[in-house]
């Protein structure tokens, strides 16, 4: 095997492993809301949300292509992959790959542990583009396209970035107060029971939706790490396995259960009502299709805390914990710079070892750091038996076992 057939299999399966952290960090975008209101059991929740994950991997490959295209600079005048890029099967540029994902692995892992709804999207865009910047300089990354139309990081993702949650959360905040304009008068209990099936099918909605942006993403890796190595030539298509492969990670992913982001969603923020959750994900189901048609690689998570912060402006006396709402920001602001940061050290590890023994020790030092992240999480458990207790920040482990054992 030789040192660029191995360092394609390491991407392949490092691409995978961020498709499935993917997966549970963002299972609260689409279930968080209908947990909390108590229209979905957790467990029955994250199962229906993996299933629907997995049927929207298959309805759109426009965002897999944006990530394909518009993230660093492949093509040449002709539209052919740039000759040095692709030399020694590609070496070169599949480790700027892995180094990126690394990335983008390392910050999905270091959000999930504190509980803090980040961007997985923005975690891997902010990796590859570190890694682009320290292998082939700014020059390397592609800001803005040709300048014809909305496209490369700045059109695609910076952009998206800015507007989608405030459009989100400025819809949710209008049918949040429309919904209570409405039922004003009708008993509560009649309400909550009939937004509550409301919100079945709305999440539903969010969980599709999903999948038709973030299970992309990795698609879209993929298949650049194989045109990288010789093994695809299409820039615009995307291999039936790798849709495949995708959709199955980011399905098992969400099954798992991303317990301690959901609870922050879903607690941390506003206390919801059923009226208030199905306005949150209906708003943030509508930008999130409407987006993946036009190629958007936003991030679903920001859509849909949005969402859910303008569902707590939109119900009058409602209380926004802004505190943690502020927590959020800074950490959306902090995750492709810091994700890029490590993305860019990875690949410093990898070239000045190169060789077989560059990728091998990226993935090393990723095994390592996951291996103590997961242990960190451990100290404060959250599973499907306290994500719904009230609100206090993550839960003590000793609240969590009496949970369990009750």
């Amino acid at each position: 095997m030789t040192a660029a057939t191995l360092i394609l299999v390491l991407v392949i399966a490092t691409a995978l492993a961020f498709d499935f952290t993917n997966g549970f960090h963002d299972t609260g975008n689409a279930m968080a809301t209908s947990i909390a209101t108590g229209a979905l059991r957790p467990k029955i929740a994250v199962a229906l949300s993996a299933v629907l994950n997995l049927v929207g991997a298959f309805l759109s490959v426009e965002v897999a292509l944006t990530v394909t295209n518009s993230v660093i600079k492949i093509q040449d005048s002709s539209g052919a992959p740039q000759a040095a890029l692709t030399a020694d099967d590609g070496y070169a540029l599949l480790l700027i790959i892995l180094a990126g994902l690394v990335g983008g692995i390392v910050w999905n892992l270091c959000t999930w542990v504190i509980g803090l709804p980040s961007s997985s999207s923005h975690a891997l865009f902010g990796g590859l583009i570190g890694s682009t910047i320290a292998g082939l300089g700014l020059r390397g990354v592609n800001w803005n396209g040709d300048g014809s139309k909305l496209d490369g990081v700045i059109g695609k993702v910076v952009l998206p970035a800015i507007a989608s949650p405030v459009i989100a959360g400025v819809v949710a905040a209008v049918g949040t107060w429309l919904i209570f304009r409405v039922v004003a008068g009708v008993a509560e209990r009649f309400t909550e029971t009939g937004f509550r099936w409301g919100q079945v099918g709305s999440a539903s909605l969010v969980s599709l939706a999903h999948g038709t942006n973030d299970a992309q993403k990795t698609m879209g890796v993929i298949t650049l790490a194989l045109i990288a190595g010789g093994q695809w030539d299409d820039t615009g298509s995307v291999p039936f396995w790798v849709k495949l492969s995708c959709a199955l990670a980011i399905a098992s992913g969400t099954y798992v259960g991303g317990w301690r982001v959901m609870r922050t969603l879903g607690k941390g923020l506003v206390e919801l009502r059923s009226p208030q959750g199905m306005a949150a994900e209906s708003s943030s189901a509508a930008v999130i299709l409407v987006s993946s048609h036009f190629g958007f690689a936003l991030s679903t998570t920001q859509v849909v805390t949005g969402s859910i912060i303008g569902s707590g402006v939109g119900r009058p006396g409602a209380e926004v914990r802004w505190g943690v709402a502020g927590r959020m920001a800074v950490a959306w602001l902090l995750t492709m710079p810091a994700a890029g940061l490590v993305g860019a050290a990875m690949w410093w590890v990898g070239d000045l070892l190169g060789g077989y023994a560059g990728p091998l020790a990226v993935v090393a030092i990723l095994l390592a750091t996951s291996g103590f992240l997961y242990v960190r999480s451990t100290l404060q458990p959250v599973s499907a038996d306290n994500v719904n207790d009230e609100w206090t920040g993550t839960p003590k482990a000793a609240r969590a076992t009496e949970g369990a054992a009750a």
